[in-house]
């Protein structure tokens, strides 16, 4: 196959795999949306940081994360302390509310994957586990090669 069309068949599977996105969202609690849910993740995986950090692993506007930051801390999910390297500052925290409330993200978006794909073998889950992985790691610098 020809190089371009190779990478022109990728693009528009990737374009497509907004279906599966929004078959992702409608199975998340109504209170607990996309942006939400990756402020917990994104919380989980990394520990406590500040906003200004979370806005950078999240790649949106800080504005932007400050909503979904501001929408978990009403929910009980996230609390904000003192930076103690500096006053100013907060550091977001993940809450047991806010690990429980990611149970059961993570409960729901199993499900769902399980559903949809029962025909699939598990070496066919692992296999595009594997690839989307290092498709993200081939993009992971990309917004620092780019800025």
């Amino acid at each position: 196959m020809e190089t371009r069309n190779r990478y022109e068949d990728l693009a528009r599977a990737i374009s497509a795999f907004g279906a599966v996105k929004r078959g992702i969202a409608r199975v998340l609690p109504g209170e607990c949306q996309g942006g939400s849910a990756a402020v917990l993740a994104l919380l989980k995986h990394h520990g406590d940081m500040r906003i200004s950090r979370l806005a950078e692993l999240m790649a949106v506007d800080m504005s932007v994360c400050s909503r979904h930051v501001t929408h978990t801390v009403s929910h009980g999910w996230v609390e904000r302390l003192p930076d103690p390297d500096d006053g100013r500052s907060r550091i977001l925290r993940l809450t047991p509310g806010g690990l429980a409330m990611l149970a059961e993200l993570d409960r729901r978006v199993t499900e769902a994957f399980a559903r949809h794909l029962t025909e699939w073998s598990d070496d066919d889950v692992a296999l595009l586990t594997t690839l989307l992985a290092r498709l993200r790691d081939s993009f992971g610098d990309c917004r620092a090669t780019h800025a």
